[in-house]
């Protein structure tokens, strides 16, 4: 899929979030987000695109922005998505290296036609011991068994995709940039009902999926921390360190700085 495809499959995703089945996973992972960026700590954090959802929320960090790749319209604004702080290119993010604590890509990669760059880009910036938390879809769900099924006659269930990746698969890409998975969660285990009539009928799905067949829910999040051989932690200089925006840098800097390293 081309760059235009790719914007396609975003705007496919925004409808579709809007949708009975949209807005029983925006509920899921906003309560799971919440819970998580609740406990994590630091002074700027970045949630980059789907602004259907405040991922960040919960977050008591000073300095929070919400990046895509584009400005919204006023009309959009208006019925309800929160305005974007900044707009950026997902696979070459404005920010000097190591200056971000925490960055939540909700269904970023799965639409992205590089996110090995975009995981590599998101590496960059982080500071050591800095957070990830990444929303995906998952494969091995009825959900995504739906998804499959759609290229030998099926019907289509969720917006057309780049590629759907699962959670080992995820946790093995986090694992060669050094990025050390720490929590993951399932959940939407409902089949792919397009109705909220049906949805209702099949709530108790969610309860007992997660007790008796928790790897098969059809979404996921998973949390990872940036590890750095050889560094030691000890504690922050609260007398020493003062709070601060995370610096925005030009790509043609970046990319300077890149070659003369």
């Amino acid at each position: 899929m081309d760059k235009a495809g790719s914007e396609k499959s975003i705007i496919a995703l925004e409808g579709w979030l809007q949708t009975p089945a949209g807005v029983y996973l925006r509920e899921w992972e906003q309560t799971c987000l919440d819970n998580l960026t609740a406990d994590i700590f630091g002074y700027n954090a970045v949630q980059i695109g789907m602004p259907q959802i405040d991922a960040l929320a919960a977050s008591r960090m000073p300095y929070k922005l919400l990046a895509d790749r584009k400005v919204r319209p006023g009309s959009a604004v208006d019925a309800g998505l929160r305005p974007v702080s900044l707009t950026l290119d997902y696979t070459e993010l404005p920010f000097a290296s190591q200056s971000i604590d925490l960055v939540v890509l909700p269904h970023v990669l799965e639409f992205s036609t590089d996110p090995h760059q975009v995981l590599r880009e998101v590496e960059r910036v982080l500071i050591p011991e800095g957070q990830l938390i990444i929303c995906g879809f998952n494969p091995a769900s009825l959900w995504g068994a739906r998804h499959v099924l759609r290229r030998v006659g099926g019907t289509s269930f969720l917006p057309r995709t780049e590629e759907l990746i699962s959670m080992p698969r995820m946790k093995d890409w986090l694992k060669l940039l050094n990025m050390g998975a720490s929590q993951s969660h399932f959940g939407c285990y409902a089949p792919a009902c397009r109705t909220e009539k049906w949805l209702h009928r099949y709530a108790f799905m969610d309860n007992a999926g997660s007790r008796w067949w928790p790897y098969f829910g059809g979404v996921y999040i998973v949390q990872a921390i940036k590890r750095v051989k050889g560094m030691h932690l000890i504690g922050p200089a609260w007398t020493k360190k003062t709070a601060s925006a995370p610096a925005v840098v030009p790509a043609t800097n970046k990319r300077r700085e890149q070659q003369d390293g």
